[in-house]
């Protein structure tokens, strides 16, 4: 279980780290930001399809492992089926955090950020600790 762990945890780290990168490329200006804020329609169909995500994903990946069949799964094969839903959970979390963290310095939109931010305060919910992912792969 302890490498099923920290495989997730460098999942978790890089995350931040990728997300903070991004921040700072963009805040320093070595990167431009609003590139596409002229772009009305692409922003908006973005804008949508971000929320929906955003807000489904969030949903999605607090409730994965109370689901029968993830949970029976996480019972059964323990370590392989942590690795694979806890992958599953915290990408649920993470792919959304970097597009919409993207999207905001590309768009200069702050419903990207704020969006960004929510999900930034859900990854302490799924941290991928040891006695969090025993305490998922037993019974009870």
């Amino acid at each position: 279980m302890r490498q099923t762990q920290r495989i997730l945890m460098g999942n978790f780290i890089i995350t931040i780290v990728v997300v903070i990168a991004f921040v700072i490329l963009f805040e320093t200006e070595i990167i431009a930001t609003g590139l596409m804020a002229g772009d009305d329609e692409m922003e908006f169909i973005f804008t949508t399809m971000m929320e929906l995500v955003t807000l489904g994903f969030i949903f999605l990946s607090l409730r994965l492992f109370k689901f029968k069949f993830v949970h029976a799964d996480l019972i059964a094969r323990k370590e392989v089926a942590m690795l694979k839903w806890g992958f599953t959970r915290l990408m649920l979390l993470q792919a959304p955090l970097w597009f919409n963290t993207l999207l905001y310095y590309l768009y200069m939109n702050t419903t990207f950020g704020y969006l960004a931010i929510i999900l930034a305060l859900c990854l302490p919910f799924v941290y991928p600790s040891m006695n969090r992912c025993i305490a998922e792969t037993t019974e009870e």
